[in-house]
């Protein structure tokens, strides 16, 4: 299969069943994210929406079909190669934080790029700019437990974008906040892909969350049933 280097991520015929009985979570998905965009995946609980994006982050497989990530077909790649390109090409945003509570924000932040083996004084750099794009910059050397909310996400997405990743992920990352804390967070992702041109794949329920994209792909009972431009 021919991949386009324009594409970030590309999915090929994608069945994903997770038992023999149960309905597929996704049935022969075909999406292509190019580089640069900004999509909203929306539908309802048990659309598919979270399982492409584990799919996308090579964090499950599908049954069948391909996803490609950053031109690379990962159908063929070992346990270690998938490891390696998660790591080194794809960011992840979830809902819940996910921070090691014995680090601070700053050691949470620079994780990604001690896990690559990076030290000294390029991480530090890496982690200050970072924080200070997310608007942490003075928040640092807090641990999680003493950050609200809303700053533990901005410590999430600065871990996920610390390592410039050719794809960044997010699945429901307001749905934990209140309304003015989440659209603060949107905009961080707004920023992240009107200044830098961060490729974003954004699942969620908020209609508020999905007008800040330029593309909408709306799933049903495991199929894309629309895909169109925000406005159009």
């Amino acid at each position: 299969m021919t991949a386009s280097s324009a594409d970030a991520l590309r999915l090929v015929a994608v069945h994903r069943r997770y038992a023999p009985e149960a309905p597929p979570a996704l049935d022969g998905v075909e999406l292509v994210v190019a580089r640069g965009e900004m999509v909203a995946l929306m539908g309802p609980s048990g659309c598919g929406k979270s399982t492409l994006l584990h799919l996308a982050g090579l964090i499950d497989a599908p049954d069948t079909g391909h996803v490609v990530v950053d031109g690379r077909e990962t159908a063929s790649l070992g346990d270690d190669a998938r490891t390696l390109l998660r790591r080194e090409r794809i960011g992840f945003v979830s809902q819940f934080f996910n921070l090691l509570p014995t680090l601070t924000a700053a050691e949470n932040v620079a994780l990604p790029l001690v896990l690559a083996g990076q030290r000294g004084g390029a991480v530090r750099q890496a982690v200050s700019e970072t924080l200070a794009a997310v608007g942490l910059g003075a928040l640092g050397d807090r641990y999680p437990h003493q950050l609200s909310g809303g700053q533990m996400q901005r410590v999430a997405i600065g871990r996920a974008i610390v390592h410039r990743p050719a794809l960044l992920l997010a699945d429901e990352p307001t749905g934990s906040l209140d309304s003015a804390t989440g659209e603060a967070v949107l905009a961080i992702f707004r920023d992240l892909n009107a200044r830098q041109g961060q490729t974003v794949v954004l699942a969620t329920h908020a209609p508020e969350a999905a007008a800040g994209c330029s593309r909408v792909v709306r799933l049903r009972d495991g199929r894309i049933v629309s895909d169109g431009r925000v406005g159009s």
